[in-house]
């Protein structure tokens, strides 16, 4: 990873080179901790916009509320921090890590005075699968991996420990030449990719899973569905079977770092005629305009340095 010239820990900007803990740290062994992953762009006004950043950051206290993480800090603090780290690092776009994480004042699984800290780290990324996979579209493969129960991870938090299940997801889908994998629930049907939130189109219809089941309630997942109702599309959440996805018209993913891509092929059948599709392009070419582009529509989504 390129160094840039600071990351924000605990309350003030260091030196990248000086952001350093110890090896003792209790979420590099246990993975109690959260983070969010936030996108700056530059839009067609030459301004810097962070996309969503209330909502990130909200759903980060969130996750630390699960996991009885208190932030030592307000929501308002740590806005300001994504801010001062983006300017400090002279960058107009780039990609937001707030973390939160326990120290190392103690070892073992009951901790429950270890010091919470927080950093806020930026770095410059592009597409997260590939410029040719947002406009051609990927392969992906059902995964034999089968994502938490809801009961068992609390899906809902965006948790540093929570992320070993997709990651071996996404080693064995990239071992066996595919770019992403899909991961099923407990039951057999489809929860999401291994870093981002799954969409259909079938017979007309959006369909996408249900945040009661154990997926992530992604914010991009939330901008799709209010931007494809508002471009007339009707938007259905709830089950998805396997054999669903493979006769669908459409497929495709979202997410922060992934923002919209489409699937021509999942366990080699191709999705509808194997390329990105009508309604895939129509929702990817606004989901820019609003974070690109010029148009002053959803300023609310929009936090301007």
């Amino acid at each position: 990873m390129e160094k840039l010239d600071a990351i924000w820990l605990d309350g003030k900007l260091v030196p990248w080179d000086d952001a350093r803990v110890s090896v003792l740290t209790h979420t590099l062994h246990y993975g109690v901790g959260a983070f969010e992953g936030i996108r700056a762009y530059k839009r067609a006004s030459g301004e810097t916009a962070i996309f969503r950043l209330r909502e990130h950051i909200q759903r980060l206290f969130d996750s630390c509320k699960i996991l009885s993480l208190k932030i030592p800090f307000t929501i308002e603090q740590v806005e300001a921090a994504c801010a001062e780290t983006l300017r400090a690092n002279k960058m107009d776009e780039g990609y937001l890590r707030p973390l939160v994480f326990l120290g190392d004042d103690k070892m073992g699984l009951y901790a429950p005075d270890n010091k919470v800290h927080l950093s806020v780290i930026a770095w410059k990324w592009g597409a997260y699968l590939g410029d040719e996979g947002l406009e051609r579209g990927i392969h992906a493969k059902v995964s034999s991996f089968t994502r938490a129960h809801i009961n068992s991870t609390m899906a809902k938090g965006k948790v540093v420990g929570h992320y070993v299940n997709s990651i071996l997801a996404k080693r064995e889908a990239k071992a066996a030449g595919y770019d992403e994998a899909i991961m099923l629930d407990a039951n057999g049907y489809v929860a999401e990719a291994s870093g981002e939130n799954l969409f259909m189109v079938r017979r007309g219809v959006i369909r996408t899973p249900s945040t009661a089941q154990c997926i992530l309630e992604g914010i991009t997942r939330d901008t799709v569905i209010t931007l494809a109702r508002e471009l007339g599309h009707t938007v259905v959440e709830g089950f998805i079977s396997r054999d669903e996805l493979y006769t669908a018209d459409e497929v495709f993913l979202c997410g922060t770092a992934a923002e919209i891509t489409p699937v021509r092929e999942i366990d080699h059948r191709e999705i509808g005629t194997g390329t990105r599709g009508a309604v895939t392009k129509q929702i990817q070419s606004r989901f820019f305009e609003v974070v690109r582009g010029s148009t002053p529509d959803h300023a609310e989504w929009r936090a301007n340095l």
